[in-house]
């Protein structure tokens, strides 16, 4: 592996998070604010690593007898794609030789994230664990993969609906962390899309190319799949998790409604009331 493939700091750290193996837990909690970070480690009972560089905030330390990893991402698929590939290289590429190692170490990776419902259904200030993300940002053009024939059905059926020049993405949350937590949230089908705005629907001076594009996204059926929210990540964590062999699971809360045009009075709250709900009911390491 050249070394412009994997770059590394002077120190030996990967090159974006600034983290060395042995900086990381096997089960991580990330977290798109970089100020998250803090919110979530003021549970840990101690902290032995603390590190930050660009928007990349690391603390790892002890929940009881677990050890656990909180990480900020920054926003977006792209920030994703960065995160998972450099967590999975600290844990399975031997830096120093630049090469795969021969045994695969899992990690348990956790989102906590804040998101926005279609479903009149699902109020602001719900919690949802996603089951499935589906991605209009265009990452997994740049990767091999290859969705089961049902998926890809269900794909094309939402580029010809909502009328895409390009076919999204689908994947799915880790089984074990699904049954770990689903009987705790609202369960969910996640579209993650590139953008705040425009792709949100929003319209602030610039006008947006898809007229109705809420209504299309809430109106779209396919054999009874339809989805409840939005956000910018959970596809990127679930189609990358998923190629790269880690467990992944996305639990959002619920800040607005668009549906109702509802928007929480107090959102930091419901993002507390996530966090203590995901700490409280860590996966065990296997």
């Amino acid at each position: 592996m050249k070394a412009s493939e994997l770059i590394l700091n002077p120190d030996g750290s990967i090159y974006h998070l600034n983290l060395r193996p042995e900086d990381i837990a096997d089960v991580i909690i990330t977290v798109g604010d970089q100020n998250r970070v803090a919110q979530v480690s003021k549970y840990f009972d101690s902290i032995r690593v603390q590190k930050a560089h660009r928007e990349f905030v690391t603390h790892t330390g002890r929940l009881g007898s677990q050890e656990i990893t909180v990480i900020s991402s920054g926003i977006g698929t792209d920030n994703v794609e960065i995160l998972l590939t450099e967590l999975d290289a600290l844990v399975n590429i031997d830096l120093i030789a630049k090469v795969v190692k021969s045994q695969h170490r899992k990690l348990k990776i956790i989102r906590l994230g804040t998101s926005g419902s279609i479903r009149a259904e699902i109020p602001a200030g719900s919690l949802v664990a996603s089951a499935i993300g589906v991605g209009l940002d265009t990452l997994m053009q740049f990767y091999v993969h290859h969705p089961e024939a049902e998926s890809k059905e269900l794909v094309v059926a939402l580029q010809k609906h909502l009328g895409l020049g390009f076919l999204p993405y689908i994947a799915q949350a880790s089984p074990y962390l699904w049954q770990n937590y689903r009987k705790y949230f609202t369960a969910g089908n996640t579209l993650t899309l590139p953008g705040f705005y425009a792709p949100q629907g929003r319209e602030i001076r610039l006008k947006s190319h898809f007229a109705e594009w809420i209504t299309k996204i809430q109106a779209f059926d396919y054999q009874e799949f339809q989805f409840t929210n939005f956000e910018m990540e959970t596809a990127g964590y679930y189609a990358l998790g998923a190629l790269l062999g880690h467990e992944m699971l996305s639990l959002n809360a619920i800040i607005a409604n668009r549906a109702t045009g509802e928007f929480v009075t107090e959102p930091e709250k419901v993002v507390e009331s996530l966090i203590q709900l995901a700490l409280n009911h860590l996966p065990t390491i296997q």
